[in-house]
């Protein structure tokens, strides 16, 4: 950028790096139990208004974020693909592609590129994408797909029986994703794969368009607590019933390591027989904040907002320290949320527990049904959210509702469209 006036040239890079940085904080988001729909809105168009910086700074903004891609990092690759995708030029998108399929985690960043962008102003690059030799750029394209619930038609059969298997589990996801019920039966010839990825995808989205009998993979997986396990577990017990769903969820108490799934999954269920269980959980430092949660999903109750939460336990650690010799680097699953005071949580249980009938299935205080699915997607936070959008889709055969697209187009979505609206299919 030689010959731009210095304070000019650093406002650019500061956009390049803004932009990265939200890019990063809304991944983060689209999974936190704090954020709702209105905050993922405002904190995209801090983004969105970073990019148009970097737009309007025209050649100069592209060569800061050109630049930028030597950090190696997924919010740069973002950046620099929002701008060459839409700007159409060659140069540039080649550019972004050799740096943005060099790793998994890279690739991250030019799939939120196609999918931050209109499908409009990005569907031909997709399509170049999916019909590539590279198995990673057809993932890619596939991918992208997904992301604006569009079909991508025979590309996408042909990747479900492809030797690539990170292709193949790309591709057997996003069939569950779009709800393609037509194509259950290939994704059933996955449910004995080798490989780990294809088969836990092939049963989740079996069991997400109706083939029960793919539960017992899914609950294998949740048993192996490994990372799809809270995904397994969360698909297997809304498919079954509330008595199984219950049996299943003692079963796990009694596993070593799957304590915390359980309390997970009794907020899946939704059964308010379970919140004695789960106020007594709270009692327990590991599973405090997880059961707090459990129980709101169930009632819909604001623990903080009602004073009904309680100090963080003296000499409890969670989450990476600052030892450097420390080797666990895993983030606090359970950062922000609020610590339940068991005692307070009996209490209040005492009081309300009249409201709810045991054997019956609530979400935030309500009998789950799509009126009230269709609040939770407006109003919930993002776990929240995303429970709605499960519910309502294995209700009403069509496309998951995505919680993490762009917050303003969620918001029109909602505004215009039903959920389980058809998806979008190519010739």
């Amino acid at each position: 950028m030689t010959g731009l006036n210095v304070s000019i040239r650093n406002v650019i890079d500061q956009h390049a790096e803004e932009a990265a940085f939200h890019w990063l904080v809304r991944a983060n988001a689209i999974k936190a139990p704090h954020y709702t729909l209105a905050d993922l809105t405002a904190l995209d168009n801090h983004l969105d208004a970073h990019l148009d910086g970097l737009k309007i700074a025209g050649p100069a903004g592209w060569e800061a974020c050109k630049e930028a891609l030597n950090h190696n990092e997924a919010g740069e690759v973002f950046t620099a693909g929002v701008l060459a995708f839409d700007s159409g030029d060659t140069a540039r998108i080649q550019t972004v592609l050799e740096a943005g399929s060099a790793s998994r985690e890279l690739s991250r960043g030019l799939v939120s590129a196609l999918g931050w962008l209109p499908y409009r102003r990005v569907n031909g690059i997709i399509e170049q994408l999916y019909a590539a030799a590279s198995p990673d750029l057809r993932r890619i394209g596939i991918a992208a797909c997904a992301l604006h619930r569009h079909d991508p038609g025979q590309p996408l059969r042909d990747a479900l029986n492809d030797a690539d298997v990170m292709l193949r589990a790309r591709a057997l996801r996003t069939v569950g994703e779009l709800g393609l019920k037509d194509l259950l039966p290939l994704v059933s010839t996955n449910l004995t794969s080798q490989n780990a990825d294809c088969q836990f995808y092939a049963a989740w989205s079996a069991v997400f368009l109706g083939d029960t009998s793919a539960i017992s993979i899914l609950r294998t997986v949740t048993e192996a607590n490994g990372p799809y396990a809270e995904k397994a577990c969360s698909m297997s017990l809304r498919r079954m019933s509330v008595g199984e769903a219950h049996s299943w969820l003692h079963a796990l108490t009694q596993k070593a390591g799957c304590l915390r799934l359980a309390v997970i999954g009794a907020g899946v269920i939704g059964d308010p027989v379970s919140i004695p269980w789960l106020i007594s959980m709270m009692e327990n430092p590991e599973t405090a904040r997880i059961a707090g949660a459990s129980l709101s999903m169930i009632t819909g109750v604001e623990i903080a907002l009602e004073d009904l939460d309680g100090e963080w336990p003296e000499g409890f650690k969670a989450g990476p320290t600052e030892d450097p010799l420390d080797e666990d680097v895993a983030m606090d699953e359970s950062e922000n949320l609020p610590w339940p005071d068991h005692k307070l949580m009996r209490g209040w249980w005492q009081t309300h527990h009249s409201k709810f009938e045991k054997g019956r299935r609530y979400l935030l205080g309500k009998p789950i049904d799509p009126p009230w699915l269709q609040q939770v997607l407006g109003n919930g936070f993002q776990r929240q959210r995303e429970a709605a959008a499960l519910e309502s889709a294995l209700r009403q055969p069509g496309p998951l509702f995505d919680v993490g697209a762009p917050g303003f187009r969620q918001q029109r979505m909602l505004k215009t469209s039903p959920i389980g609206a058809a998806t979008s299919r190519k010739p």
